[in-house]
């Protein structure tokens, strides 16, 4: 399934930041007996790559992206370990570039017109919108698609409060959000707190 159709499907990508490769393995188990089937492994810590590789070999099903890369260097790192995607949080065309001769796609961030004209001249017609509600949240959407023929994953801000709205947007595919997988709760260990968080985003994207 091409990868646009399956954050279509998922309409939320968990953004995770974990600080021990161990963890991976109990969180994904979580994600997917909850009903979400996919996690953004942010590089903002050294032990992403390796709870990439973890995540990959035990569960082939998941949706893995690879979050935060601003260079190609952490490109490599992250096909290595074995993600699906790459998402970053700007528009860097050498970083573009650079997975397109990989054939590893990739989700860069914008948050105004030009980068938007930026990413269509690359090629590019998925994209990450971020920080949404810094950045005018879903005004600056609407706004953007009344003239870009391009879909977006908002990130940045995003909640249960604003969630369903943003879902309603016809140019937004899926959200990015971190608030069913809180670092905290990650750190103890306390998957069913976790299950419980991550059921309840699910339940989210079920109401009209």
């Amino acid at each position: 399934m091409p990868l646009t159709d399956r954050l279509r499907q998922l309409r939320l990508l968990p953004v995770i930041a974990l600080h021990q490769a161990a963890q991976a393995v109990p969180l994904g188990r979580t994600l997917i007996a909850a009903g979400l089937p996919a996690a953004e492994i942010t590089f903002r810590t050294p032990a992403a790559a390796e709870a990439i590789r973890l995540l990959r070999a035990e569960f082939p099903e998941l949706l893995i992206a690879a979050g935060t890369i601003l260079t190609s260097a952490q490109v490599d790192t992250a096909v290595a370990a074995g993600a699906d995607v790459i998402v970053s949080p700007g528009l860097n065309p050498t970083t573009v570039r650079y997975c397109q001769q990989l054939a590893i796609p990739i989700i860069p961030g914008i948050n105004n017109p030009s980068q938007v004209e930026q990413a269509l001249e690359l090629g590019l017609s998925t994209l990450k919108f971020f920080p949404a509600e810094a950045s005018g949240g879903i005004a600056m959407l609407k706004a953007l698609a009344a003239v870009y023929p391009v879909q977006f994953m908002p990130t940045g801000g995003i909640s249960p409060a604003n969630l369903g709205k943003y879902l309603a947007q016809p140019n937004v595919i899926a959200c990015g959000g971190s608030w069913m997988v809180p670092g905290d709760l990650i750190e103890q260990g306390d998957w069913p707190a976790l299950h419980q968080l991550i059921t309840d985003a699910v339940a989210l994207l079920a109401q009209p």
